[in-house]
């Protein structure tokens, strides 16, 4: 299948979203700061006050882009905010052992640039905590702004300015020209064909699908199942699995459960069938 192309910009295939962000303030402050980059769709997951958006401090540090923060949605889930998106990339200034590919605001913008295919969301965790594990493990990247080693601390809203800038700027020079010289040049790690991405939440689902089968054949141990799973989910968002891989691995999980005695009386049918 060859790669899908939307003609869609990232201006509109990009959203953001906050989890459980404390501040208004910040809130309001991030409106601002994808609103100044081009960007509109911001998504908000259990703010630590419902009404975030109508918070006088929200509504100060927006600014001009109070259209930004009155559009934004709150939910109740990650899951919730990230409905519609095959890609999804966690903002965190600490590196986790099980966590996706780790890469730099300036190749993430390029990759979700270079495939029009991709509907993607960047997360942001809590001001204090950041983001979960098991949220940055849902992710198909970790990212990881390159700062002051010595002193790395950025403002959520700071965090945001900066993936905003540099998808922004990516973007104008995609939309300005071709980013080869040749026709036959392509980015690095790019395949020649490539499917439809598949959503983050196909890809829960078979993950959940997956540590089933692996139950049932006593390859991981529920009662003590170590860091098989972390580690199967990294493995696989350096994939970036399509909606058609998604659904083989599924079909083997569902041969995997499927009883012996089943599958045979299906195939004894099938032979009856065409005798």
């Amino acid at each position: 299948m060859n790669k899908q192309v939307s003609g869609q910009s990232l201006f509109s295939r990009l959203r953001f979203v906050l989890v459980n962000t404390s501040s208004p303030g910040n809130i309001g402050s991030a409106a601002r700061a994808i609103k100044t980059m081009g960007f509109s769709e911001l998504v908000l997951v259990n703010p630590r006050f419902p009404d975030a958006v109508k918070e006088d401090e929200a509504i100060a540090f927006a600014s001009g882009a109070l259209d930004v923060l009155q559009n934004a949605r709150i939910v109740g889930s990650v899951e919730e905010a990230l409905q519609g998106c095959n890609f999804a990339a966690a903002v965190s200034a600490r590196l986790r052992e099980f966590s996706p590919p780790v890469v730099s605001p300036r190749e993430l913008a390029g990759q979700l640039s270079r495939d029009t295919g991709l509907n993607a969301a960047l997360l942001f965790g809590n001001e204090r905590f950041g983001l979960p594990n098991e949220v940055v493990q849902k992710c198909n990247a970790l990212l990881n702004i390159p700062a002051n080693p010595d002193y790395s601390s950025l403002n959520l809203s700071q965090a945001v300015q900066v993936l905003a800038y540099e998808c922004r700027m990516t973007e104008l020079e995609v939309q300005g020209g071709p980013m080869q010289t040749s026709g036959d040049a392509r980015a690095p790690g790019e395949v020649g064909f490539h499917g439809q991405s598949a959503s983050v939440a196909d890809i829960e689902g078979m993950f959940a699908h997956l540590e089933q089968a692996l139950v049932a054949i006593d390859f991981l141990n529920p009662d003590n199942p170590k860091k098989l799973m972390p580690r199967l989910k990294r493995m696989f968002s350096r994939a970036q699995l399509e909606t058609e891989e998604v659904n083989i691995l599924r079909g083997i999980a569902r041969q995997i459960l499927e009883p012996k005695q089943a599958k045979a009386g299906r195939r004894e049918q099938n032979e009856q069938g065409e005798g």
